[in-house]
C-alpha cells in the first residue's frame, strides 16, 4: 500500500520583516500537476491561479513563526516549528513529508526527507512551495495596509534599497525581525536620533 505523502515548503526565510510560513500539501489522485513547479519560477497571476486550485482540491495545511520567535530561536530553527505547524494542520496524518532543503525537523509528526531543489522535482513540494509564497505575500500586502511608509506590498519585506531606507528615516515596525543586522542596526541608529 502506497504512503500517505505531503510536500512542505516555506516562505519568508530571507527578509528582514513579517513571519516566516510553510505549508505542506497531500495531493489527491488525479490532481493537475502539470503546471506546478518551484514558485519562484512562476509569475504571479500563475501562482495565484494555481494556489486557487490547491486550495479548492488538496488536503493542505499552513505553519507560521513570527518576526518575535524568529528573533528568539533564530530563522532556522523558527523555519522548522513552521513545517512541523503546517504538517499538523493538515487533515490526513500523513506518513511521509518530502521537505524542500537539506534538514528535516525534528517534532515532525510523521517521518521525513528532505530533498534539496525538491521545491521543482517533487509536485506536492511545488505546491506547498506556491502555496506558502501566495499566502505570506498576501500577509505582508496587509502588513503594507497597517504600515505603508515601509512599502511591504512591494518588497515583501526584503531588504532592498527601498526598505533600508524607510529603516534609516521611521526607525524598525513591530512587525520587523530584530536580530536581523540592518534591522538592528537601523533600531540602534533610530534610538540614537529620538534620544
Amino acid at each position: 500500500m502506497l504512503e500517505l505523502i505531503c510536500g512542505v515548503d516555506e516562505a519568508g526565510r530571507g527578509p528582514g520583516a513579517g513571519p516566516v510560513v510553510a505549508a505542506a500539501v497531500i495531493l489527491p489522485a488525479g490532481f493537475d500537476v502539470s503546471g506546478l513547479d518551484d514558485s519562484k519560477k512562476l509569475s504571479a497571476a500563475k501562482r495565484e491561479q494555481l494556489y486557487t486550485q490547491i486550495m479548492a482540491h488538496t488536503d493542505w495545511g499552513i505553519g507560521m513563526a513570527e518576526p518575535q520567535e524568529i528573533d528568539q530561536i533564530n530563522i532556522l530553527h523558527a523555519t522548522m516549528r513552521a513545517m512541523e505547524r503546517a504538517v499538523m494542520h493538515l487533515r490526513q496524518p500523513p506518513e511521509l513529508a518530502l521537505i524542500d532543503g537539506n534538514r528535516v525537523p525534528k517534532h515532525l509528526s510523521c517521518k521525513g526527507r528532505a530533498i534539496i531543489g525538491g521545491d521543482g522535482l517533487e509536485p506536492c513540494i511545488s505546491a506547498a512551495s506556491i502555496l506558502a509564497k501566495v499566502t505570506r505575500d498576501a500577509l505582508m500586502v496587509a502588513a503594507s495596509a497597517r504600515f505603508p511608509a515601509y512599502g511591504f506590498a512591494q518588497h515583501k519585506g526584503y531588504l532592498t534599497r527601498q526598505h533600508k531606507a524607510a529603516l534609516r528615516d521611521y526607525g524598525p515596525c513591530p512587525i520587523h525581525r530584530f536580530s536581523y543586522a540592518p534591522v538592528r542596526e537601523a533600531a540602534r541608529a533610530w534610538c540614537a536620533t529620538t534620544i
